[in-house]
């Protein structure tokens, strides 16, 4: 049965214009909403280059790091209120429409992120985009008087022009807000408010003038091909060492999320009073500068602060890292993440992946800036269960060349950090592992509680059958 073929037309043009109608619709919402966070993603942009170059030639501001913490506390204890909950704020919005992400959120955690760094605190920038782009989404989408499903996507397309914008990486800020929300399962009703909004984000950015790093990855030395089409051919023996590599690049995703979490729980454990723990992280991070004897972990870690110094792009060169410099950026960001101060995660993994993919890539004798890359974006994947959107960014940012190593670095990541994350309003539609406490969309943090009760039943279950014994 075919049907009447003039209902069929009519059903066809109905549909076309709906969708010419959607699209309009959201064209017209979108474009304002990232217009006004690509500038602000700007602003802030120029406010942390300021801040960051201002403390290399005052470096005695490090020593007030534990006055610079007590302050942040105080302002979000005052103002900031609900905000402090961040990225992972916005996710709960998107995912069940409650109490909105306050106005506030956009100028708080601006200012934090930029105290913190202009007093040398390890942290990113990322986390203060995703936070601006959601809050001034928000107060859009209340002006617009939006509800339900049209907020949770204009929520959406805020994360992705605000991650778009701080990167450079459109596509990837559009895949990012999709992807990150649910791990498994994309949001793909988003796409296209999230695309134009990462598209127009990132051109405000380069309108203002504000530039991006630019990373590169050597040619490969020749080697005898293995082709697998006219589009993808390597060395089957580079494939093997990448997936080695990858495997601890999940790993090192795994530790990451995993101290900053526990970093917080001992804290509020240990101290009665919560201003303490942030004067107690600014004090542990200048005794870890002590310790190390240099600057090099302190702040973003892009710019070089004296010659020599161990950046995320000198980790792309022979020499360019230290052997443990993944694991002290791991130490100071954890610290200073995990006991109150503000800004974003991503910059330092990538810091920590590309420093350990320069250290790998001596153990394996492999190629370093390859692997640096590997480990920039593997790093990331594996922290935020983003393994498509990684991908995406490695074809943005070190162009298409070695796409299927991208790939496969990011996924094996992805698998190999397990149910972790700093996110921990994620939720798990796709188990990595099927068991009980990894089912029903439960969120991370809820997973990780009902995996803790099940190995507490099963210890207390395997020490009464020693007792009965």
């Amino acid at each position: 049965m075919t049907g009447n073929p003039k209902n069929n037309d009519a059903i066809s043009l109905k549909e076309h214009y709906a969708i010419l109608r959607y699209l309009f619709k959201w064209t017209i919402l979108v474009i304002p909403i990232a217009l006004a966070i690509g500038s602000v993603i700007a602003f802030f942009l120029w406010l942390l280059s300021a801040a960051i170059h201002f403390r290399f030639t005052h470096s005695w501001l490090l020593f007030l790091l534990p006055i610079a913490g007590l302050l942040i506390h105080f302002i979000y204890q005052s103002v900031g209120k609900s905000s402090e909950k961040g990225n992972n704020l916005i996710m709960e919005q998107i995912h069940q429409e409650g109490g909105g992400v306050p106005k506030r959120m956009a100028p708080v955690i601006l200012l934090t992120t930029v105290v913190t760094h202009l007093f040398g605190g390890s942290a990113g920038r990322e986390g203060t985009a995703v936070q601006i782009g959601g809050s001034i989404a928000s107060m859009f989408g209340g002006w617009f008087k939006l509800k339900g499903p049209d907020m949770r996507m204009i929520l959406t397309a805020g994360v992705a022009a605000g991650f778009g914008a701080v990167f450079g990486t459109p596509l990837t800020g559009a895949i990012f807000a999709m992807e990150v929300l649910t791990i498994g399962k994309i949001q793909y009703d988003a796409l296209l408010p999230a695309l134009i909004a990462a598209i127009i984000g990132d051109m405000a950015v380069a309108a203002w003038h504000v530039s991006h790093v630019q990373y590169h990855i050597d040619a490969l030395p020749a080697y005898t091909p293995l082709m697998l089409s006219n589009l993808f051919h390597f060395d089957l023996l580079l494939l093997l060492k990448v997936i080695v590599a990858s495997a601890a690049f999940g790993l090192a995703s795994y530790l990451f999320a995993n101290l900053v979490t526990e970093i917080k729980t001992i804290c509020l454990k240990i101290f009665k009073y919560k201003w303490m723990i942030p004067v107690f992280g600014g004090l542990l991070i200048i005794g870890l500068y002590f310790l190390n004897g240099k600057p090099d972990y302190l702040s973003l870690g892009v710019d070089a602060e004296h010659p020599g110094a161990v950046t995320i792009p000198s980790a792309f060169s022979p020499g360019g890292a230290d052997t443990w410099s993944w694991l002290w950026k791991t130490i100071y960001t954890t610290v200073t993440l995990g006991t109150g101060f503000k800004g974003g995660e991503v910059t330092p993994l990538f810091y920590i992946g590309a420093t350990l993919g320069n250290t790998l890539s001596g153990v394996l004798n492999a190629p370093v800036s390859l692997f640096a890359a590997l480990g920039f974006i593997a790093v990331f994947a594996g922290a935020t269960n983003t393994p498509l959107a990684c991908t995406f960014m490695g074809i943005e940012l070190f162009g298409g060349e070695h796409a299927l190593l991208f790939a496969v670095a990011c996924f094996t990541a992805y698998l190999f950090s397990g149910h972790s994350g700093i996110y921990s309003a994620q939720r798990i539609a796709v188990p990595k592992v099927f068991d009980e406490y990894f089912a029903d969309e439960t969120s991370l943090s809820e997973a990780m509680k009902r995996r803790g009760y099940v190995h507490q039943k099963l210890r207390k279950y395997r020490l009464s059958l020693k007792k009965n014994k």
